[in-house]
This record gives C-alpha cells, sequence and structure tokens, in this order.
C-alpha cells in the first residue's frame, strides 16, 4: 500500500491530489531532536490525559505506527503527519523515533498533513470545520475567507436567493467534488451547520486555535453572553483544568443570575401585575362590599369591551 493510501485511510481522498504518487524511502528512525514541526498544524487540542496515556504505552511496547517527514536540508526533517505520536514520544523521554520519510514539495506537505488530520476519529466539529476551509483554501489557492463568501453564494444560489450562476464556476464545482471526496459532510450541511461555528466569540475562537481548551467544553462557555463573566471562566477552565461538568454548573449558575437580574419588558410587567392583581381579587374580602363589586363589574366590562376591539382588529 502505498504512503499516500497510508495517510489518507482509503476514505475517498486517494484522487484528492491527482495521480502523483508521493515517493517514499524504507521505513527508519530518526533523533527527535532532528524532527521540526511546520510553522503551521492542523491539529490544535491534544488532550493531556490521552497523551500521557499514550506516552505510557509507548514506553511499554514501544511504537507501533511510525511518524511520517519529509526531509529538509542538513539533518532536519520536516513532521507530515502524527504530531500526537511525537509528543508522545517525548513525554516518554525517548531519543529516537520510528519514521517513514517520503519525498514531496511543501506544497504537498500541507495538502498531506490537512488530509491526515481530517481522518482523526477524535476530531471536533470546529477543528473538522476550520481543516476542511483549509484544505479548500489550499485546493483553490484562495483565503479562507473568500472559501466562506463562495460557501454562502453557492447556498443562497440553490435557495433561489440569487441570480448569480456561481454553482457552475470552476471553484464551486471544486468545492463540490472535494466534499464527495472527504465524504464525511455535504457542502451544504457544512454551510448550514459549520459555518456559524465561525460566529462563536473572538475569545472562545482563540483558545480553541491554540489548542488550549477541549471544543465541548469552550463551547459550554460560549453561552455566557456578558463578555468578563466569559473570560473569566474561560480562563478558570484552562488553569484549573476543569471538568465539563464543573464548566456546566458555574456557566448554569451565572445564566441564573444573569436571567434574574434582567430587566423585564413592559408586556412581561403587565402579564405579571395582571396575574397579581387576579390573585389579590380571588382572596380579597371586596365582595362582601356591594358598592365595590359594583366597581370591579364595571372595570370588568370596560377589560372585556377592549378585548372584542382586539378581536375585531384582528379580524
Amino acid at each position: 500500500m502505498s504512503q499516500r493510501r497510508e495517510l489518507e485511510k482509503l476514505t475517498g481522498l486517494d484522487n484528492l491530489f491527482g495521480d502523483e504518487a508521493e515517493q517514499s524511502l524504507p521505513n527508519s528512525t530518526l533523533l527527535l531532536s532532528q524532527i521540526i514541526l511546520p510553522p503551521s498544524q492542523p491539529r490544535r487540542y491534544f488532550d493531556p490525559v490521552k497523551l500521557k496515556s499514550l506516552a505510557d504505552s509507548i514506553k511499554e511496547v514501544g511504537l507501533l505506527e511510525p511518524i511520517v517527514v519529509r526531509k529538509l536540508e542538513g539533518d532536519k526533517y520536516e513532521l507530515i503527519a502524527g504530531e500526537r505520536r511525537l509528543k508522545a514520544c517525548e513525554i516518554a523521554k525517548l531519543e529516537e523515533i520510528s519514521v517513514v520519510i517520503i519525498e514531496c514539495d511543501e506544497k504537498k506537505a500541507r495538502k498531506l498533513r490537512l488530509v491526515e488530520n481530517l481522518q482523526r476519529e477524535d476530531l471536533n466539529a470546529y477543528e473538522e470545520t476550520i481543516g476542511i476551509l483549509e484544505l479548500l483554501a489550499e485546493e483553490l489557492n484562495i483565503e479562507q475567507e473568500a472559501v466562506v463568501s463562495l460557501l454562502y453564494q453557492m447556498n443562497n444560489e440553490t435557495k433561489g436567493n440569487s441570480n448569480h450562476n456561481v454553482m457552475v464556476s470552476e471553484e464551486a464545482l471544486a468545492i463540490q467534488r472535494i466534499f464527495l471526496q472527504i465524504g464525511k459532510i455535504s457542502w451544504e450541511s457544512f454551510v448550514s451547520n459549520r459555518l456559524p461555528l465561525l460566529k462563536l466569540p473572538s475569545d472562545i475562537q482563540a483558545v480553541l486555535e491554540q489548542g488550549q481548551i477541549e471544543y465541548t467544553k469552550s463551547k459550554e462557555i460560549a453561552r455566557i453572553k456578558d463578555n468578563e463573566k466569559r473570560q473569566n471562566i474561560l480562563k478558570k477552565a484552562i488553569e484549573e483544568n476543569l471538568s465539563l461538568s464543573v464548566i456546566k454548573e458555574l456557566v448554569g449558575d451565572i445564566l441564573q443570575i444573569q436571567s434574574e437580574s434582567k430587566p423585564q419588558s413592559p408586556q412581561q410587567q403587565n402579564k405579571e401585575r395582571t396575574s397579581k392583581i387576579y390573585k389579590a381579587l380571588i382572596k380579597s374580602k371586596i365582595w362582601d362590599d356591594e358598592k365595590k363589586v359594583k366597581k370591579v363589574n364595571r372595570l370588568f366590562d370596560q377589560i372585556e369591551a377592549l378585548l372584542e376591539e382586539k378581536k375585531e382588529d384582528a379580524s
């Protein structure tokens, strides 16, 4: 099996880069000090507990699957795939690591890293969204913002909200092809369910980009609309590595306080006032006073007249 197919796990992405096969050299070992990370890595978050568990496993039985690298100048090699395994080997304090060395240029290396990242089983929704956008931007050779704009244009056209024929453009056809090859999600569902994640608060997106917190935890914290309170909880969650259940409790408390302190609208105030008057009338001894009962009945007549006017206006 070729190295490209090893990277792509036979998920339909094996035709994504055309028919050019990367040349791979026999498996080898390198010093960890020889391996450098590229300027930008697709993967953001690494669960520290799972990383420690993998490191312990490597200490006991060794590294079962080599990482993938490409040769640079001198004695240095750049990581293509396997950052989690590399980090675990560093934690295990190994000096050497098994590698597969492939020959490819920088552009192909970026694509391979993006594809390999999309095959992760633990990929969360935010990481997958960013990963797909990065892959589309790389394939179309445009900025991610332009990819997002194009996706929205395609979505508007399919819904009949646009007169532009963007769906038959070269870029739109390429996007449709890539989503079919990815096989995880349709481009329509991506627009509806994934692009909204880009509207998460900027502080939430920042920590997700930096891999400082899990997506599920950050999504819960994002429910807090008050910037200062959200940032305080976010900082506490990261520094103390709070569990999701603890975060839910803290967020729930804040939302409850905000709900109770939120000023009522005039409509809500009037409804509450009506409810209080009704309850007071039921318990009141006003019904024993004939004169007061007549006044109350006159008020009832006026209310009923107003309600009838409302019905006539509605019809």
